[in-house]
């Protein structure tokens, strides 16, 4: 029975889908790491060996997103490429050659009774991912569960419904080719709202669920979910050009930050400049930014700048994942803290500094997932962290913060080896 096909009622579909995951789950517990491994290398040659369908079909998907009048930064996320199939089937290769984290011993010791206690990585179980229009997350939530011993519920969005179908078709024919269940791996139709609503209720089908998207979307699915959530969270990333700042290096990086891809969540959204740089840095950064095609919302002191518009607090607040940047000025670094305390999503942020007490007092003080010293917001990243793909950015504090690769999508339990011991 396929896992793309509508099959009736959603409650009834998530159901039988979960049902199926669950057993799956429980022979892919059991999978060495060859196994997963070569699923994974089996995954990625038929990414590239069936390109051209993939591509098709998320042509479909496009042509309907243009037709819709989509913002040209939700169809770029949308848009699939010889280039990001590449990419994707790199991942799961990358993904492959990682470490297995299942049996990983976290800690362990010899109690004074002789009972040997260890602490070992095991795998959620079934993972739901409930995501928006980025067809390559369907590629890397695959691998990343496959990998960590998990079996995945992939709902994806309605405007990629055609490359999602296409791709868990490619990527469960490779698993059960490699000789792993292809229940490891099912799409949730997409066709209504109420399969949403019934992963979120799966609760004791479906172990853990993440939401990756926009605010909205993660929003609701951390208010009405009834199974457990990693929330991963939107990105209003902050770059702080300090007084001690190498300018020639900062404006290259506020530049990469900010234009290098802005419809993701690690694109620089808030440009912050201490007020010793307003006559000489800030004139030149701003026009750069200008010249590269960025609208500046600046505050009262930026604003006076040509073709500056006036910002908000709304402005300082917002996630563009556009050609915008908000961008304000502050008397140090303890004012770049505090204007991130109030405006910042705890995704990312970067100071650019060559002092380092500055630095120091940075890192300490910033409460984000990620925190960047003379680099871009760009590389927070589960690819360029060197986990492989990622299966999204969490910006919680519980169990896993930051990009989250293969340990953070497992769980642990106790392992107690003893010699007829009693209490």
């Amino acid at each position: 029975m396929s896992t793309i096909e509508p099959l009736g009622d959603p409650t009834d579909v998530v159901r039988a889908l979960a049902e199926r995951a669950r057993e799956a789950s429980h022979e892919l517990a059991l999978a060495t790491r060859a196994t997963k491994d070569a699923a994974l290398h089996a995954m990625a040659d038929a990414l590239l060996a069936r390109g051209g369908e993939l591509l098709a079909a998320n042509a479909e998907d496009v042509a309907r997103a243009d037709a819709a009048g989509t913002p040209p930064n939700v169809v770029d996320r949308l848009r699939l490429t010889g280039e990001r199939l590449a990419a994707m089937a790199q991942g799961l290769r990358d993904v492959a050659g990682l470490p297995d984290p299942v049996g990983e011993v976290v800690r362990g010791s010899t109690l004074a009774n002789g009972l040997e206690l260890r602490q070992v990585r095991v795998p959620f179980g079934v993972v739901g991912m409930i995501y928006e229009a980025r067809p390559n997350v369907t590629a890397d939530a695959a691998g990343i569960c496959l990998k960590s011993g998990n079996a995945v519920l992939l709902r994806g969005s309605s405007s990629a419904a055609s490359s999602n179908a296409a791709i868990v078709a490619v990527l469960r024919d490779a698993v059960t080719g490699a000789g792993l269940p292809g229940d490891v791996v099912q799409l949730v139709p997409a066709g209504t709202r109420e399969t949403v609503s019934a992963l979120m209720r799966a609760r004791g089908l479906v172990d853990v669920l993440i939401p990756r998207g926009g605010a909205g979307l993660i929003q609701s699915v951390v208010e009405g979910s009834t199974v457990p959530v990693i929330e991963t969270g939107v990105g209003n990333c902050h770059v702080y050009v300090d007084a001690a700042a190498d300018l020639d290096r900062a404006l290259a990086i506020v530049l990469n930050a900010k234009t290098h891809r802005t419809s993701v969540c690690n694109s620089a959204e808030s440009l912050l400049v201490h007020a010793d740089l307003v006559d000489t840095f800030l004139p030149t950064v701003v026009a750069a930014l200008q010249d590269a095609g960025v609208t500046v919302h600046g505050d009262e002191t930026v604003a006076r700048l040509p073709g500056v518009e006036p910002a908000t607090d709304d402005d300082h607040a917002r996630e563009y994942l556009s050609m915008d940047i908000s961008a304000a000025v502050v008397p140090d670094v303890d004012g770049a803290v505090s204007h991130i305390r109030r405006f910042s999503s705890g995704h990312t942020e970067a100071i650019l500094t060559r002092d380092q007490d500055a630095a120091r007092r940075f890192v300490a003080a910033v409460d984000s997932a990620a925190v960047l010293v003379n680099a871009s917001t760009r590389f927070t990243d589960g690819g360029e962290f060197g986990f492989g793909a990622e299966i999204g950015i969490s910006t919680q504090k519980l169990h896993a913060r930051g990009p989250m690769g293969l340990p953070e999508m497992t769980s642990t339990k106790y392992v107690v080896t003893g010699e007829g011991h009693v209490r």
